[in-house]
């Protein structure tokens, strides 16, 4: 399955979308919060948002799997 993987570390801003939506390539997903600055973090696969593994507040690492999509 394919998994939205944080770029940068960071703060999770905001998260754009839900359990059950459909997303299409490059569709903006979840908004992450760096050094003050807001990155979006675009999808990289077409398919049904299956699991969001993290929560708006949530500090992430580098590589960590943010949503999980089939």
């Amino acid at each position: 399955m394919p998994e939205l993987i944080a770029p940068i570390a960071g703060n999770v801003w905001k998260i754009l979308v839900a359990v059950g939506d459909k997303v299409e390539l490059d569709d903006e997903l979840v908004i992450l919060e760096a050094l003050k600055m807001e990155t979006p973090i675009y999808c990289d696969d077409a398919g049904t948002v299956k699991t969001i593994k993290v929560k708006e507040g949530d500090a992430v690492n580098e590589d960590d799997v943010l949503i999980v999509i089939e």
